[in-house]
Formats: structure tokens, sequence, C-alpha cells
């Protein structure tokens, strides 16, 4: 279509609903969490211009500097012997992938066919990197060690996705993993984990992020999904497994002139969200409890689920029997009604019959309490 002609109804229509979001967000006296979308640009640079602990350090060049001192920091708190950053985790996932296919001598990768790379990534790990990928389990969850053991074919590395995001945020247990882990290893293949949201799946775990880490062989981390930072990613593991993801960093495009606002605001954002993670992730469970309640309490509405019903992170799904556009209008409504937003953005890609939607509790969420989450139910689904 030609631009003069502009975008077609429905298009229109969504971002529209995207615009009051938005706007609603912005001005809201009360969420569970910020939006990614509401920040200005006006905002983040003077934030930006308060992360540098001195102004007059000389600006990074291809990674040095600031960028350093991120990537000894992430390897530090992870407990591995080196880590670099990425402009995106797609690039650095693929790499690490990439990388141990040329070290095992195998291209497959085992993996759930939910996780980002299949989901999200445009079947880029086999046009771009020439791998092939297997499926433990179909089902919404975390493959078991016995699926993983009776894999068909050989499979060079496992790749965990920690915590898995389209089947709910959800994590093995600990004795799970290991178990997992241990059977890949028996296998002969080498374990990566997609931890763009591990630094959050610790309480679940009970384990401390190196405990966990050290159970793979490589593991990428998100700086903006769970600690607010600008944009940014880091592989970390080995010193030669790192040093050889450098290289491809560099051919794949990523070797970036200037990092210095990514890297510092990645920096700020483990000082001050990842010790506030294990408060979102109590505060979601208390939420999810007092959703429950108030749908269970709701007779206008013929079923509900909260997915996880108790929450592995501070992320958790909702499903309801409604149409995605429906339901999204309802909590617009109500964010532009009342100050307060419940729910964003819902979809139609739920389990048949059911939209979804997604919560995420942080900072501004910790103020509310089981009467908050009640009201402001009952005045969505009045809004239905």
């Amino acid at each position: 279509m030609g631009a003069e002609t502009g975008p077609e109804p429905q298009a229109a229509g969504a971002d529209s609903v995207a615009r009051r979001l938005v706007v609603a967000g912005r001005s809201a006296s009360r969420k569970l969490s910020h939006s990614l979308r509401e920040a200005t640009v006006g905002e983040l640079l003077a934030e930006l211009g308060g992360l540098a602990p001195d102004p007059d350090e000389p600006a990074d060049i291809y990674g040095d500097g600031v960028v350093e001192r991120l990537e000894r920091r992430v390897a530090e708190l992870l407990g591995t012997e080196d880590a670099a950053f990425f402009p995106t985790g797609t690039m650095a996932q693929q790499i690490a992938l990439r990388c141990w296919a040329g070290r095992t001598g195998n291209p497959v990768v085992a993996l759930h066919p939910m996780s980002h790379p299949e989901v999200w990534e445009g079947g880029a790990l086999s046009v771009v990197s020439g791998l092939r990928t297997v499926h433990p389990t179909g089902e919404p969850r975390q493959p078991t060690a016995s699926e993983l053991a009776d894999l068909a074919e050989p499979f060079g590395t496992l790749m965990l996705e920690l915590p898995l995001r389209e089947a709910g945020f959800l994590l093995p247990s600990w004795a799970e993993l290991q178990a997992v882990v241990d059977t890949a290893r028996a296998r002969d293949a080498v374990v990566h984990f997609d931890g763009a949201r591990l630094w959050e799946s610790t309480v679940h775990f009970g384990r401390s992020l190196p405990e966990i880490v050290a159970l793979a062989d490589s593991v990428y981390v998100s700086f903006y999904k769970s600690l607010g930072g600008l944009s940014g990613a880091a592989l970390a593991g080995s010193t030669s497994l790192v040093a050889e993801a450098r290289v491809w960093r560099h051919r794949y495009g990523g070797q970036i002139f200037r990092q210095f606002p990514a890297a510092l605001s990645a920096l700020a954002g483990l000082e001050r969200e990842l010790p506030r993670l294990p408060s979102y992730v109590a505060k979601a469970r208390t939420v999810a409890c007092a959703l429950s309640s108030a749908f269970a309490a709701a007779p206008e509405v013929p079923w509900f689920r909260v997915h996880t019903e108790v929450p592995h992170t501070h992320q958790f799904q909702v499903w309801l029997p409604y149409d995605a556009d429906r339901l999204t209008e309802a909590g617009v409504r109500l964010a532009e009604e009342t100050g307060t937003v419940l729910f964003r953005r819902w979809s139609p890609d739920g389990p048949p019959g059911l939209s979804v939607t997604e919560v995420e509790v942080t900072q501004p969420g910790l103020s509310w309490t089981e009467a908050d989450v009640a009201e402001a139910v009952r005045g969505f689904v009045a809004r239905l």
C-alpha cells in the first residue's frame, strides 16, 4: 500500500490503542510496573547524564573503558572467567551456539520450540549460522531429563531458556535442572543457558547466580529486560570461549564504535535493580494470589487462570476467555478513567479460546496491597 493512502484501519486502530496505553501509563498514579514504551528520549538522556561516576573519563572506543568495566562486573557476578558485551541478545546467543557447534563438531542444538531462537529470531540459527534444532518436548513446560535422554539423534549443545517466557516464565526445580544438565553431559553435549531473565531466578532455585551458572558451559544475560538498561547483553563463560565469541562478534557487525550509553545504564541496573529483584518476585506472588481471589469473586467472569499460580519470577501470565482487543480496551479505559494500570496488551495467542497477558511487578508495584488488586480487578471487569 502506498504511503499516501495511510495505514489500514486495523493497523491504525492498533496504533491508536498503543498510543493510549503509553499516555495512560505515563499519567497513571498506580501501576504494577513501568512500561518500556513510556520513557521519552529526554528522560532517558537526563538519567544517562547522572550515571557516569567520572564524566571526564575518556569515552570508550570499540569496547574498551566502561565497556570493559561492565564485562568484568558481569563475570564477577556470574562467577565465570570472562564475559563479552553484545549489542543484542540475539547476536550473543547465535554466536555462542555457533562457537559450540564448531568445538563439538555437531551443528544440532536441542532446545524448546517455544524458546527465543525458535519464536523471535526469524530462523536465524539455520539461515545465518547453519545450525539445526531438535526439540526434546513440545509441551509448554521445561524439558525433562528422560525426554532429553530419549532424543533419537545426537546433539552438540543443549540450550535451556531460564525461565521459559512463552510458557509462562517457567523454571524447573533445582533437582530437575541438575538432572537435565547431567543427561546432556552423558550424551557428550555442552550446555548453554538463555539467561535473559536469569537475574530474577535465584529466588525460585534458592541458589546464587554463580551456583546456577556453574551448571552451564556458557550463559547469555540481558541488561534491559529486568535491569532497566537501555539495551545490550553479555555472553559469559570460559576465557577461550569468550575470546572466540569476540572474533565472531566483529564478523557479525557487533563491534560498535561507541557503546558507553548502554554500558553505563547496564552498570546502573546491576547496582540498582539487581538487589531489588527478590522483592519483586515476592510481591509478584502476592499479586498473583490476589488476582486469583479477585477473579474468583467476580461472577461475571466464567473462567480464568493465573499462570503460574505461584510465579517462578516477578512475571507471570493471566488467561481469560474473552477477545484480546476487548480485554486490552478494558485495561486502557481503566487506566484512563481511574489512573490505575492493571493489564496492558492482551494477545490472542494463548490456549484455544483464551487470551493471555503478561504481568510484571517491579518497583511501582511494591506498594500494592491485596485490596488494591481486588479494587483494580473490579474496575477492569466492570469495563469488559
